[in-house]
């Protein structure tokens, strides 16, 4: 995993944030970063690797497909869970409120 996989999932397991949260769930054809079934939200921390053209196509896919499924797509990149944490904790918190 990681490290911003990894240090995020130190914030969110063990229901640290009220609901239980599951790491590399399969949603269809699809493994996502981590799953909260209760919520129905997916919340996806992206690399550098996201940040082609093909990538960003293939993860707007990926989020329509997820989205058709009923579920609520929140995305960070490797930056912000490593560099502004509390605020991607908020964001999180605040749609699981």
């Amino acid at each position: 995993m990681p490290e911003p996989e990894r240090r995020l999932w130190f914030h969110i397991r063990g229901r640290q944030l009220g609901v239980k949260f599951r790491r590399q769930h399969g949603v269809g054809s699809y493994i996502v970063d981590f799953y909260c079934p209760e919520k129905h939200l997916v919340i996806e921390v992206d690399g550098d690797s996201h940040y082609t053209d093909e990538a960003r196509k293939y993860d707007i896919e990926r989020t329509i497909y997820l989205n058709r499924k009923g579920l609520q797509v929140l995305r960070f990149t490797n930056e912000q869970v490593m560099n502004e944490l509390d605020a991607v904790l908020n964001v999180i918190l605040v749609e699981i409120s």
